[in-house]
């Protein structure tokens, strides 16, 4: 799974139409938010940091709620944008969310363990689970 980094305010408008999931580098406004979902209408997830999606605004929490897009807190750990613009999820992450899920074990477990194991935000792993593993 890739997550389009975006670092700076002037990429929300040259991002790909088709990207799903993006993590914003900054602390957006709620015109930011409004360009993203513009610029990328099938967009599923907005990723902000923790220090930055306490500023959301309501309203703008309200709004992405009815466009049914997901804001998450999250980090692109260890991320080197001058490397890759995105930030990938190793497939093994992915691979053991599917063998616990199939070993019969409750979403909060998986979300807890995965989440500590991997540093990645509950919200993130909760989103991989539905997403990404049907089993």
């Amino acid at each position: 799974m890739r997550i389009k980094v975006a670092s700076s305010r002037e990429e929300i408008f040259t991002l790909n139409p088709n990207e799903r999931i993006v993590h914003l580098a900054f602390r957006p406004s709620n015109k930011d938010i409004f360009g993203l979902v513009e610029t990328c209408p099938k967009i599923e997830v907005i990723q902000l940091p923790k220090s930055y999606i306490r500023t959301v605004s309501k309203s703008i929490e309200m709004f992405l709620q009815m466009q049914r897009i997901q804001l998450l807190e999250g980090d692109a750990w260890e991320h080197r944008k001058d490397i890759n613009e995105y930030y990938s999820i190793p497939s093994s992450v992915i691979e053991k969310i599917k063998e616990m899920k199939i070993e019969g074990k409750y979403a909060e477990e998986i979300e807890k363990k995965v989440s500590r194991e991997r540093k990645l935000n509950p919200g993130t792993v909760a989103y991989i689970l539905t997403k990404e593993t049907p089993v």
